[in-house]
């Protein structure tokens, strides 16, 4: 196998799946299971999870199936499966502990990089409902947060 054909679908895959996250947000949790993802907008509950959190579910079925076809000697799921699980670890370490601080780490994060995926963030969540919120991916964050 050659390895940079598996190097560019695991990159190609970490990176599409930033469309993927835009895509979901936008069309899926602000669209037809808005109900699993309202409480991430407007904490109506006092539990550390949140109904939100089974999206993950979704993302980890499908790179556990393309890490069981690697195994049984389709070699692409290798490098597919990866990819997927490489940017739920990015997302997560992002998302999850930076912007939201669902532990307690980069709290002092003041690089002009980190202010500005904040800023986006919080212009996000600035809209409660379901309908105007700005979506966006981990990576693809507008331009006009960045302030240096």
């Amino acid at each position: 196998m050659n390895t940079i054909i598996w190097i560019s679908l695991f990159l190609g895959t970490f990176f599409f799946m930033e469309f993927m996250a835009w895509f979901t947000h936008k069309y899926i949790m602000h669209g037809f299971l808005w109900s699993l993802h309202k409480d991430h907008h407007q904490k109506d509950h006092d539990s550390w999870f949140e109904r939100n959190d089974a999206f993950f579910i979704f993302y980890a079925i499908v790179s556990m199936i393309l890490f069981y076809l690697g195994s049984i000697g389709y070699w692409f799921g290798w490098p597919l499966g990866l990819g997927i699980l490489a940017y739920g670890i990015a997302y997560f370490l992002v998302h999850d502990i930076f912007i939201h601080q669902r532990f307690k780490l980069f709290r002092n994060a003041n690089h002009w990089y980190a202010k500005g995926v904040r800023r986006a963030h919080k212009m996000h969540h600035k809209h409660l409902g379901k309908k105007d919120g700005e979506c966006f991916g981990m990576l693809m964050v507008p331009f006009k947060y960045f302030k240096k």
